[in-house]
C-alpha cells in the first residue's frame, strides 16, 4: 500500500512508477531513517499518541530492521518500496502489525529526508575530517623526514627560488587543513533537526522538537517549517566544500604528475599505485594522480548539479530536491574513497632529494638573494633588480652562474659587491635568508611543522569529540 494511495482511483503507470522511486538510492539512509523513526516515536509516546507498550514495540521493530538490513543485502531489494520511508513504514508493519502504521502521526516524508540528509551530511563531515586529519599527519611525518633538502618553487611553472622540500610539502597541508575548516564550520549549521516541521506547516500534533534534536545529537530545532523541509543549504555547502577540498588534491595529482616525469625526476612513482602499459614494458605510469586528478571534475560537477536543482524552486518542498540526493552521494563517495589512497600514496612515494637539490642550484635562482645582498649594503632596490638582471644577463652570454663572475665583473655592475657576497649565493644562505614567519628559512619550517602538528592534533580531538 503506498503512503499517500488513498485518494487515488487508478493506479500508477508502471513505467512512471519505477522511473519515479527512489529507493534504489535513498536505501542507504536506512541507518538515519531508523533513528529518526526511533526519536520520534519517543515523541510520540511523550504526546501521549503511543502507549509504552505500543512504543517498545516500535523501538524493537525498528532495530530488527536495522540488523536484517546488516545481514542481508537481499533484504534490501524491495521492488514496491517507493523510498526509504515507505520501505521501513512497509517492514514494520510487516513485523509487529498494525501498530506500526501509527508511526507516521503527526509526520511527513518532507522532514524525514530533509533530516536524514542532515544525519547524512553530519556523519559523512566527520569521517571526511578524520580521513584529512590522517592525509595531513602523513605529509608531515614526510615533511619532517625531509629534514634540510632543498627544491625548487616554482611561479609561471618555471623556476623561482630554492625552498626546503618541507616547506612544499607544508603548502599542502595548509590547503587541507582550511578544507576541514569549512567542513567544520558547515557543521556547525547543518546541525539542527527538521523533525516535527510535518510536511511544510510544523506538526499537528503537540511533538517535543527539543527531545527529538536532542535524541539525535542535534544542537535544537529548526526555527522555520517552511525553510526545514525545503533547504538543502547544507548538502550544496557539503558538496562545495568537497569540490574545493577535491580541486586541492587535483593540483597536487598534477604536481606529482609533473615531478614524478623524467625530465623533473623529483618523485619516484609507489609501484602499489601504479600501474604498466599493454604495450610499452619500460613504462609506470600514475594512474591514482591520474584518476585523483580527472575525479575532482566530477566533484566539481555534483555541486553545480545541486545549486541548479534547487535555484528556481518556490518553497517548500518539490519532487525536484530527489535529484539533490545522487549528486550528494557520489561527491561524498568519491572523497572518503580516494582520501584514504592518497595518504597511502604518501606514504609510500620516495622523493629524489639528490635530484631536487641539483634542480636547486641552477637557473640563477639566487638571483634574488644577490638583489638582497646590495640592498643591504645600501643600493635602492629597484636598481639592484636592474643591477642584478644584467649580471644573470652576463651569465648567459658566457654560458655561467652568477658565482662564477669575478668580481671585478660584478663591481663593474656595481661598487657594492664584496668578497662576502659569494656566500649569500650558496644553497644554504640563499634559503636561510628567508628568515620570516610562513618562510623557507629551516628553523621557520621547523617551527611551522611542530605548529601544525597542534593543528592537526585539534582537528583529531574535533573529530573525537563527535564520535
Amino acid at each position: 500500500m503506498k503512503m499517500w494511495s488513498g485518494r487515488f482511483r487508478q493506479p500508477l503507470d508502471p513505467e512512471f512508477e519505477r522511473w519515479q522511486r527512489s529507493f534504489d538510492f535513498d536505501r542507504r539512509l536506512l541507518r538515519y531513517e531508523l533513528r529518526a523513526s526511533g526519536a520520534h516515536a519517543r515523541a510520540l509516546k511523550a504526546a501521549g499518541i503511543l502507549t509504552a507498550d505500543e512504543l517498545i514495540s516500535i523501538l524493537q521493530g525498528l532495530e530488527e530492521i536495522g540488523k536484517r538490513a546488516d545481514a542481508s543485502v537481499a533484504f534490501l531489494e524491495d521492488p514496491d518500496a517507493e523510498d526509504v520511508h515507505h520501505f521501513v513504514e512497509k517492514q514494520l508493519a510487516a513485523l509487529i502489525g498494525e501498530v506500526g502504521y501509527k508511526l507516521h502521526s503527526g509526520r511527513s516524508r518532507n522532514e524525514q529526508i530533509a533530516t536524514d540528509l542532515r544525519l547524512f551530511v553530519r556523519a559523512g563531515i566527520d569521517q571526511l575530517l578524520q580521513e584529512i586529519a590522517e592525509l595531513c599527519g602523513v605529509i608531515v611525518d614526510r615533511a619532517e623526514k625531509a629534514r634540510d633538502a632543498a627544491m625548487p618553487a616554482y611561479t609561471h611553472l618555471q623556476r623561482a627560488e630554492p625552498v626546503l622540500v618541507g616547506h612544499w610539502l607544508l603548502a599542502y597541508v595548509e590547503m587541507f587543513l582550511r578544507d576541514a575548516g569549512r567542513l567544520a564550520d558547515g557543521r556547525k549549521r547543518l546541525n539542527v533537526c527538521p523533525l516535527g516541521s510535518g510536511a511544510v506547516a510544523g506538526a499537528t500534533l503537540a511533538l517535543d522538537r527539543t527531545l527529538m534534536a536532542e535524541a539525535l545529537g542535534f544542537e535544537k530545532p529548526t526555527a522555520n517549517s517552511i525553510d526545514a523541509t525545503s533547504d538543502r543549504d547544507f548538502a550544496i555547502e557539503f558538496v562545495q566544500a568537497l569540490s574545493v577540498l577535491a580541486v586541492h588534491l587535483s593540483r597536487w595529482a598534477e604536481e606529482m604528475i609533473l615531478f614524478s616525469t623524467q625530465e623533473y625526476g623529483f618523485v619516484v612513482l609507489p609501484e602499489a599505485y601504479s600501474t604498466g602499459s599493454s604495450a610499452m614494458p619500460q613504462k609506470k605510469n600514475p594512474d591514482l594522480l591520474e584518476l585523483v586528478r580527472g575525479k575532482s571534475g566530477r566533484v566539481i560537477g555534483n555541486a553545480t548539479a545541486l545549486m541548479v536543482t534547487v535555484k528556481g524552486l518556490p518553497l517548500a518542498y518539490n519532487k525536484d530536491m530527489q535529484e539533490s540526493q545522487e549528486p550528494l552521494f557520489d561527491a561524498a563517495d568519491t572523497l572518503l574513497q580516494m582520501l584514504p589512497l592518497v595518504t597511502g600514496w604518501m606514504k609510500l612515494v620516495e622523493f629524489n632529494y639528490e635530484r631536487m637539490e641539483q634542480a636547486a642550484q641552477s637557473g640563477f635562482m639566487n638571483a634574488w638573494a644577490a638583489a638582497t645582498y646590495l640592498v643591504q649594503h645600501g643600493v635602492p632596490s629597484r636598481l639592484t633588480h636592474e643591477r642584478v638582471g644584467k649580471a644573470v644577463q652576463l651569465c648567459l652570454e658566457k654560458g655561467c652562474a652568477l658565482e662564477d663572475l669575478s668580481l671585478e665583473e660584478l663591481r663593474a655592475l656595481s661598487p657594492a659587491f664584496g668578497e662576502d657576497f659569494y656566500e649569500t649565493l650558496k644553497l644554504g644562505s640563499v634559503i636561510a635568508i628567508h628568515d620570516v614567519p610562513g618562510g623557507t628559512a629551516v628553523s621557520r619550517v621547523r617551527e611551522a611543522i611542530a605548529i601544525t602538528k597542534t593543528k592537526i592534533e585539534a582537528l583529531r580531538e574535533e573529530v573525537h569529540a563527535h564520535a
